[in-house]
C-alpha cells in the first residue's frame, strides 16, 4: 500500500504542470486515487469510532464491547496515521483539488487522533496550511485545543471535552477566559461555544459554571507545583 501512494503521488506532482489532454487525463485519475485512498482511510477511522460511542450510550464506558471497539480504533490508527505522515512527510499539505473534499478533514481526524507529538510535529504545517488557504481554520483550532489539554493547559476556543470518571459524565475541558470565548471564536470564523456544543455534544454552555471551573483548574495548577517540591 505504501509504495501504491507513494507512486500515485509521485505521479500526480510530476504532471500537475502538464497541459495537454492526454496529461490532464492522468492527473485526474491519480487525483482519484489519492481521494479513494483518504475515503478509505476515512472510513476506516470513523466507522469503528461512531459504532464505540454508540456502544458506550447502551452499555456504558466500561462495557467489554466498548473496549474490543476501542482496541479495533487503535490497530486501525496506527495504519492509517503511517499513510498520512508519508504523504505529509513526502509533498506538503495537499490542496482541496489533489485531496477531494472531504480529504483534508480526513488527514486532520488522523492527526487529531494520534498523540500529542505527532500534533506538534505537524502544527507548524498546519498553521501554514491555513495561510495558504489550504485548509479551515475550523480544523487547526481543534489541534491546538487537543495540544492544550493534552499539555495539562486551559483551551483556548472550547473544542475539547473529556470524561471525568468521578461524575461519570462529560464536561468542558476548562477554557481560557470562558467571558470572551466567543469573541475569540468569531475572529476564525466559528460559530458561538453554545451553538457549537450543543450541535455537536448535545451539551449545554453554561457561562457562570465555566468560570468556576476555570478558577478551580487554575488554582490546581498553583498548588501542584507546591505539593511536587515538598515531596
Amino acid at each position: 500500500m505504501k509504495y501504491i501512494l507513494l507512486f500515485c503521488l509521485v505521479l500526480l506532482f510530476n504532471c500537475s504542470n502538464k497541459t495537454n489532454s492526454k496529461d490532464i487525463s492522468t492527473t485526474i485519475e491519480i487525483n482519484e486515487s489519492l481521494i479513494q485512498i483518504l475515503d478509505t482511510i476515512w472510513t476506516t477511522e470513523q466507522t469503528p469510532i461512531r459504532l464505540r460511542d454508540s456502544l458506550m450510550a447502551i452499555y456504558g464506558v466500561d462495557s467489554e464491547l466498548v473496549k474490543e471497539q476501542q482496541a479495533i480504533i487503535e490497530r486501525n490508527h496506527t495504519i492509517n496515521e503511517k499513510k498520512v505522515k508519508e504523504i505529509l512527510d513526502n509533498y506538503g499539505w495537499p490542496t482541496k483539488e489533489i485531496a477531494g473534499e472531504q480529504g483534508n478533514w480526513t488527514i486532520c481526524n488522523v492527526i487529531q487522533h494520534a498523540d500529542n507529538d505527532v500534533r506538534i510535529q505537524y502544527l507548524p504545517m498546519m498553521r501554514q496550511a491555513v495561510k495558504d488557504k489550504k485548509l479551515e481554520p475550523r480544523f487547526l483550532v481543534r489541534a491546538e485545543d487537543r495540544i492544550a489539554t493534552e499539555r495539562g493547559d486551559l483551551q483556548i476556543y472550547g473544542g475539547q471535552m473529556k470524561y471525568y470518571p468521578e461524575t461519570k459524565s462529560f464536561n468542558l475541558w476548562p477554557v481560557y477566559d470562558p467571558v470572551n470565548i466567543d469573541k475569540r471564536r468569531a475572529e476564525i470564523g466559528l460559530d458561538s461555544i453554545a451553538v457549537f456544543l450543543k450541535n455537536r455534544f448535545d451539551f449545554e454552555w453554561n457561562l457562570e459554571e465555566q468560570i468556576k471551573r476555570t478558577e478551580e483548574f487554575k488554582l490546581k495548577k498553583q498548588v501542584e507545583p507546591n505539593n511536587q517540591s515538598t515531596n
